[in-house]
């Protein structure tokens, strides 16, 4: 009984810590502007790009500010915000500019890249 018992709690306490890894608002926040804006542009459609430019730079200043979480390595985590921040301005600037949907395109894909890195790359204890 006592090894159920003990098994039991560190399956809670595993369960515990993954919530706490993944629990970062603002990065779900930016999360659910980027994915309705960068997968129609995978497909051809720049308007939602060029729609929530804006926010996702927005969206991208609120995160970088936010103090990073338990479960998320800070030392790695603030460059590439700082960096995804960077690749957000550029998108808004060449929206504003009304460049060639090539370039939006190529923009968009790296910020988004940049948002990928920060999920792939922050998590405490993973090797990459």
């Amino acid at each position: 009984m006592k090894q159920v018992t003990l098994f039991i709690l560190t399956v809670f306490l595993s369960l515990s810590g993954i919530a706490q890894q993944t629990e970062w608002k603002q990065m779900e926040e930016f999360h659910s502007v980027m994915s309705k804006t960068f997968h129609p542009a995978e497909e051809g459609n720049l308007n939602p790009t060029k729609e929530n430019a804006a926010n996702l730079t927005s969206k991208a200043k609120a995160w970088e500010s936010a103090p990073v979480p338990k479960g998320y390595d800070a030392a790695i985590a603030k460059p590439i915000l700082k960096k995804l921040v960077a690749s957000c301005e550029a998108v808004e600037a060449a929206v504003k500019a009304k460049k060639s949907d090539k370039e939006l395109t190529s923009l968009i894909t790296k910020a988004h890249d940049d948002f990928h890195e920060i999920k792939e790359k922050c998590i405490v204890g993973e090797k990459h």
